[in-house]
């Protein structure tokens, strides 16, 4: 009981100090600033603290291996991209909401009951919200089959907390794009904000793969960014994978392998996106899962035709040492 009292006491501690710095919002791309007084942290400094805020590498190999934890993570993701949907969220919180579940579930084995995986997505889409100082009603992510009270919600915020060691402030790849952005032989304004948009699109898609998980923020960034470069300019494509590789901070291979799964995964996007063309469907991320197990009859002519567009589409080049 006097532990949870304790950290009861930080946890409104931690309100109050929210509501006083809200000019201090908690800057996906700088998340370390008042922590060193106000002054921006260095490149070097994410650097070196980035793999403090990854899932613990056991957890990757239980996601991979048992069936229940990655269908738990499935699900769960789309039950946060559902939320995103209804609620219209930012997506910079269901990406921090994400990551909070990801580091969570690997320091924490929880019963695999709907109702706890709902009270953990409620939890972490707050938590989330909180870090962003923004508006978040966790009434309307409340359904007539769990309806949860704000007690319950507060407890399982804190037991996310503590397994997180109070470190909210993620450092994502977000962190790193201007870094690697820099690198780049563009220098008109427009060029630049096109590839930053592109880089960050992936990085918001690949989130939700589990195959990126085991990959640090600095390395997804940097994927990104090649991944990005390559479909809009291409010219500049080695100069800038040059840079990239051999930068002191990334370790080529790792960073190769992950950007080869950037690929596949841009590839895919490119043939499912085929078949919504081909086969309108809800809008909605409900209809998308339930496309996944409805029979098609003409697959066999789509599939032709993606064929057709991968022979006529300039290989990409693959991640050799």
């Amino acid at each position: 009981m006097g532990r949870e009292r304790e950290q009861i006491v930080l946890f409104r501690r931690m309100k109050i100090e929210d509501k006083e710095e809200k000019r201090m919002e908690f800057d996906l791309a700088d998340p370390l600033t008042s922590l060193n007084g106000h002054q921006p942290c260095t490149f070097s400094e994410l650097f070196a603290f980035e793999s403090e805020h990854l899932p613990l590498s056991n957890h990757l190999c239980l996601s991979n291996t048992r069936d229940f934890s990655f269908s738990f993570r499935c699900e769960a993701i789309s039950l946060i991209l559902q939320v995103k949907f209804t609620c219209k969220l930012d997506p910079f919180i269901v990406y921090l909401a994400i990551s909070y579940m990801d580091r969570f579930l690997s320091k924490q084995e929880i019963p695999g009951k709907p109702w706890v995986l709902k009270l953990l997505l409620i939890s972490c889409l707050s938590l989330a919200s909180k870090m962003k100082d923004a508006p978040f009603s966790i009434s309307d992510l409340q359904k007539e089959d769990f309806i949860f009270e704000a007690q319950s919600i507060n407890k399982m915020e804190l037991l996310i907390l503590d397994a997180l060691k109070w470190r909210m402030r993620s450092i994502t790849p977000f962190c790193f794009l201007h870094f690697f952005l820099s690198l780049s032989d563009l220098k008109d304004l427009p060029f630049q904000q096109a590839l930053k948009h592109r880089a960050s699109e992936i990085i918001f898609n690949a989130h939700t793969d589990i195959k990126f998980l085991e990959f640090k923020p600095s390395t997804v960034a940097a994927s990104a960014v090649m991944t990005a470069c390559y479909e809009l300019f291409p010219p500049i494509f080695s100069s800038m994978r040059s840079a990239i590789s051999s930068c002191r901070y990334v370790d080529e291979g790792v960073m190769l392998k992950c950007f080869n799964l950037m690929q596949e995964m841009v590839e895919m996007e490119g043939y499912e996106s085929m078949c919504n063309r081909s086969f309108p469907l809800a809008d909605t991320p409900g209809s998308v899962l339930d496309w996944q197990h409805t029979g098609i009859e003409d697959e066999n002519t789509l599939i032709t035709t993606q064929e057709k567009q991968r022979n006529q589409k300039r290989e990409a080049p693959k991640g050799k040492n």
